[in-house]
């Protein structure tokens, strides 16, 4: 494994602002099984979710002045079966509902998502249109027991999402 890749947020955080897309885009410059070390003002939880669903799993510290360090390290085949959902979409059925949120600006197209799956049925599948990943959703389905799938069109302009209704608790 090559040496792990750094990057220190805390100044994007400090001066207010949404590191994110720094974030992003240092995971996609990884080489092949290569480790991310995040430093963070705070333990940085809705991204563990994130990096799970690319493949990595993390190891969250203290630092001694109250910031995090996150080590996020690539996981193999089963490991990463056992993090993302086990249902296999191809035994969905068509999707019942259909949004279009591309237009939308966050937060709202995970509102209007998640309002609407609260109406339907467990099983039935959403299928949403979006203006980007969504993130922050993802944590959000999974808490709620929603299975799901997504990606970018051929574009890359719009993120297809469909997410299956899963048992209500």
């Amino acid at each position: 494994m090559s040496d792990a890749l750094e990057l220190d947020v805390r100044p994007i955080l400090r001066n207010g602002g949404e590191p994110f897309g720094a974030i992003m885009a240092a995971v996609n410059s990884l080489a092949p099984g290569q480790s991310f070390k995040l430093f963070a003002t705070f333990k940085p939880v809705p991204l563990f979710r994130v990096m799970e669903t690319k493949g990595f799993g993390y190891e969250a510290s203290p630092l001694e002045d109250g910031d995090w360090q996150v080590v996020f390290t690539p996981v193999g085949e089963a490991e990463r079966a056992a993090l993302s959902s086990p249902e296999n979409p191809d035994s969905w059925g068509d999707p019942t509902h259909y949004l279009d949120c591309t237009d939308l600006d966050a937060p709202q197209p995970m509102v209007e998502i998640l309002g609407r799956l609260e109406t339907m049925d467990e099983g039935h599948v959403l299928f949403a249109l979006l203006g980007r990943e969504p993130v922050f959703l993802f944590p959000e389905l999974q808490a709620r027991g929603h299975a799901w799938v997504g990606d970018f069109d051929e574009t890359g302009d719009a993120y297809r999402l469909m997410v299956r209704v899963g048992v209500r608790k």
